[in-house]
């Protein structure tokens, strides 16, 4: 079967506090792409009619979900962030539209974490495709591409199947 690669455009604000550049810790916004490639899990011939043993529509209706309702003009904060703790404190509401990460919020880690992400997407919906290349254009010049297994890359102090960035539902942290 052939890939299926689609792109969907977010608007997000980060902040990188642990020594990227002075610039970038203050916090700033980008428009970004992320562009995933889908891979069939098992080899399927096309059936003379339909020819497709599944649809984009179906392919890509979840994470175009995420995208669209948690990263679209979310924060993006490291947990040990002083910004978070404020957040929760004074606009509790505001904080859970925060993507809270292992460390500072760069396009790598990001790219790591969306894998990881849409990954459990697929798992849950019958594991029929998965995702075998992601990329994130943070500006027209910069764009991190990942294609692996993110848990070789994705700092964590707790178990794995813990983190947020491994279930398959809509959160995008696991502070509350």
């Amino acid at each position: 079967m052939p890939d299926l690669v689609f792109t969907r455009r977010f608007s997000m604000g980060h902040r990188l506090i642990h020594g990227a550049s002075e610039s970038c810790a203050l916090p700033h916004g980008h428009n970004e792409f992320v562009t995933v490639k889908l891979s069939p899990t098992q080899q399927v011939r096309l059936d003379g009619k339909g020819n497709m043993p599944v649809s984009f529509q179906k392919a890509k209706s979840t994470w175009h979900r995420f995208v669209d309702e948690k990263l679209d003009h979310a924060l993006q904060l490291a947990e040990d962030d002083p910004l978070l703790a404020w957040f929760q404190t004074h606009e509790p509401e505001r904080a859970r539209r925060i993507v809270v990460t292992p460390g500072d919020p760069t396009t790598e880690l990001m790219v790591c974490l969306m894998m990881a992400k849409i990954s459990a997407f697929l798992r849950a919906e019958g594991d029929m495709l998965r995702c075998t290349e992601l990329s994130l254009q943070e500006t027209p010049t910069n764009t991190v591409t990942f294609s692996g297994n993110p848990d070789e890359l994705i700092p964590t102090g707790r178990p794995v199947a813990e983190c947020w960035w491994h279930r398959a539902d809509m959160s995008i942290s696991d502070v509350s």
